[in-house]
C-alpha cells in the first residue's frame, strides 16, 4: 500500500491539469429531453440527452449550436465496443496523424446517475482521460462515444462485479488522496515516513468506512436482462458518464463500427459528421 500512496501523490498533483470546473443549468428530469440529429457520412443518428445529466446536456447543446462538431470524424472505432467522435482536430485531419486528444479546453463535472443509467447498447457517454491523470473522472469536454458492445452470459457479469467493485475502491483512494494533497507532499518533502504511514493508516481506515456504507458492487435485474439480451459494455458503468442514448438510427452506429480501421482504431475510410443539430 507504501507504493500506492505515492502513486497517488503523482495522481493529485496532476488533478491541475485537468480543467476547470464548469458549472451548468439544466432541464429538471421531468421536463421534455432534447434530441441532437447527427448526418454523417455513412447515416443519420438521433439522440436524446437525459435531463438528470444537466452539465453534460447544457455543454453538448452549447457545442452542437456553435456548430462545434460539423466536420468532425470518428475517429475511433472499435468493432464490439463503441464509436468515438468530438476530436476538433479531427476536422481534415491527414490519414497519417493520429487523434484523440483534442478538446475546448476544459473538463465536466461527473454526472454518474447509477444504477439508472447504464452502459447497454446504444448509450451515448463521454469520453475522459484514465484514472491515473484524473481520478475525479471528469469528462471531455467534447469527445463522445456510443456503445455497441456485446452480449454477456450472467456468469460473465458476476465474474464482473469483483473486478468492478476494485477499480471503485481504487477511485475512492484517490479522491481520499486529492483531499489530503497538501499534507501527502509536505510529508514526501519532509521525508516523513513515520506521517506517511500513519496517513495510509488512516485513509485506509476511511477507506473501508466508505466501501462499507455502500455495500457490495451488484448489477441490478434491469442491467443483467439488458446486458444478456441487447448487450453493452458493463465493464464501463460508474466510471464514464452515461448523458443519452440512440433513439434513431443504431443501424448506421452499427455500419460504422463495422468499417475497416488502422492500428489506431481509426476507420480508413473517414466517417464524417457533416452536421449536428437540436431537432426537439
Amino acid at each position: 500500500m507504501r507504493k500506492y500512496l505515492l502513486l497517488l501523490i503523482i495522481m493529485a498533483t496532476a488533478m491541475g491539469s485537468c480543467g476547470a470546473k464548469n458549472t451548468f443549468g439544466g432541464n429538471s428530469p421531468e421536463e421534455p429531453e432534447t434530441e441532437i440529429l447527427f448526418k454523417t457520412s455513412m447515416g443519420n443518428i438521433k439522440v436524446k440527452l437525459y435531463n438528470d445529466t444537466p452539465e453534460h446536456r447544457f455543454n453538448f447543446i452549447r457545442l452542437v449550436e456553435q456548430n462545434y462538431f460539423d466536420s468532425i470524424l470518428f475517429h475511433r472505432v472499435i468493432r464490439d465496443f463503441m464509436i468515438q467522435a468530438g476530436d476538433p482536430e479531427s476536422k481534415g485531419a491527414g490519414k497519417d496523424v493520429r487523434l484523440g486528444a483534442g478538446g475546448p479546453g476544459y473538463t465536466i463535472n461527473a454526472e454518474f446517475v447509477y444504477p439508472k443509467r447504464f452502459h447497454k447498447r446504444g448509450a451515448l457517454s463521454a469520453a475522459r482521460q484514465s484514472d491515473q491523470v484524473n481520478p475525479q473522472r471528469r469528462s471531455s469536454g467534447s469527445q463522445f462515444y456510443i456503445v455497441t458492445g456485446k452480449k454477456y452470459r450472467e456468469n460473465e457479469l458476476r465474474s464482473m462485479e469483483a473486478q468492478l467493485a476494485e477499480q471503485e475502491r481504487q477511485a475512492i483512494f484517490g479522491q481520499l488522496c486529492i483531499e489530503n494533497r497538501d499534507l501527502i507532499v509536505k510529508l514526501q518533502q519532509d521525508r516523513d515516513e513515520a506521517g506517511l504511514n500513519q496517513l495510509q493508516t488512516k485513509l485506509n481506515q476511511q477507506l473501508d468506512s466508505i466501501v462499507k456504507s455502500k455495500g457490495p458492487f451488484k448489477f441490478t435485474d434491469e442491467q443483467v436482462k439488458t446486458y444478456t439480451t441487447e448487450g453493452g459494455t458493463p465493464f464501463l458503468d460508474n466510471q464514464y458518464t452515461v448523458f443519452g442514448e440512440v433513439i434513431e438510427g443504431m443501424d448506421v452506429v452499427d455500419k460504422i463500427q463495422k468499417t475497416r480501421t488502422n492500428s489506431d482504431d481509426r476507420p480508413i475510410d473517414d466517417v464524417v459528421i457533416f452536421s449536428a443539430e437540436v431537432t426537439k
